[in-house]
């Protein structure tokens, strides 16, 4: 006797054979997060940082100011007053210089921005230099570029959790919404098989390609980089599988009811946009108010890039990353739970 197939395991081989025949799902599963990794690596790649920019006035002594044109720490442009009075506003120059007839100086800059504040600092000291001012102390410089402190190894990370929120709530949720709309789901409402079964499916299926996009990010990262894990790389593994369990929680409450793609689009964004912008992905999350810091970190995609990193870059294991499994745990377990208690099939 020809023994039946468990309903799981037939869910899950429907929705890999779905999934591979339609070439824009594996385009955004593996190829947007390699074309994603090689334009923000090209942009943030090893290279010397760009000079303050300055503009000086036309208008003044050219002697008083051909220190600034000579000095290798500035990009000097001299420009008619009103146009790099323009140019300033537009954010085109760091920094107006403005020589006054009293033999001084007028630096004009906006203060709210960090390379306007650089680009004062350094023609304040070569303006100084060049009138005879002489160093009390003597400053050696030495420069860092080990692997784990590059800005490259900070974005790493941040990309593989986009990639895991990405895939999940797209692949997941969407496609949920995209089968009801369809009117595919009545037909699975006639049969026998349970919600978890089905709505298990789309999660087992979404981890069977995890560990494709993973080996492919991390060793897209290694040969084209240079980085390296710190950690143990298994880590890594786990913690994308329980990032990724936790977005399709969230994916799965989405999809649970709605039968419009448009508001399901709706929902995804308003789901993820403040996380593209508060979870760290780009920029560290500490440059946010004390007080807005303790809400970021619960954010699941904030716990898969902090921990992430801490694997990464720092050579944590599992148990100091604790916190961040917490609440991408919380996150999952809430998330199916809702979504099993909600779902509808049409």
């Amino acid at each position: 006797m020809t023994p039946v197939p468990h309903p799981l395991s037939e869910l899950v081989k429907a929705r890999l054979r779905e999934f591979m025949r339609e070439p824009g799902y594996v385009f955004w599963v593996f190829g947007f997060p390699l074309l994603l990794a090689v334009g923000l690596g090209i942009a943030f790649r090893d290279r010397a940082p760009e000079l303050p920019r300055i503009a000086v006035v036309a208008e003044a002594d050219p002697a008083r100011t051909q220190a600034l044109f000579a000095s290798k720490e500035l990009s000097a442009e001299r420009l008619p007053r009103a146009e790099a009075e323009r140019a300033l506003g537009r954010t085109k120059f760091d920094l107006l210089v403005d020589p006054a007839p009293d033999g001084g100086v007028t630096l004009r800059f906006d203060p709210s921005q960090e390379r306007s504040r650089l680009a004062r600092a350094v023609t304040e000291d070569v303006l100084e230099r060049a009138a005879g001012r002489t160093n009390r102390v003597a400053v050696r410089d030495r420069t860092v570029a080990e692997k784990g402190s590059r800005y490259v190894d900070f974005l790493l990370p941040g990309l593989i959790g986009l990639n895991l929120m990405g895939s999940s709530m797209w692949g997941i949720g969407f496609n949920l919404v995209l089968a009801r709309k369809r009117r595919l789901l009545r037909r699975y409402a006639v049969t026998p098989m349970r919600h978890s079964h089905f709505l298990l499916a789309y999660f087992f299926s979404r981890s069977i390609f995890l560990a494709l996009e993973l080996a492919l990010l991390v060793g897209f990262g290694k040969f084209v980089f240079g980085t390296t894990i710190q950690g143990n790389p298994l880590d890594v593994f786990v913690l994308g599988a329980v990032g990724a369990a936790s977005f399709a929680g969230i994916s799965l409450i989405v999809g649970a009811r709605l039968d419009n793609t448009e508001v399901a689009n709706g929902w995804m964004n308003f789901v993820m946009l403040p996380m593209w912008i508060l979870s760290g992905s780009f920029f560290t999350y500490e440059r946010f108010p004390a007080w807005l810091r303790v809400p970021i970190r619960l954010l699941p995609l904030t716990a898969v890039n902090d921990a992430l990193r801490a694997v990464y870059n720092d050579g944590a294991s599992l148990f100091g990353v604790g916190f961040e499994l917490a609440v991408l745990a919380a996150w999952g377990i809430v998330g199916f739970g809702v979504a099993l208690k909600t779902f509808r099939w049409q």
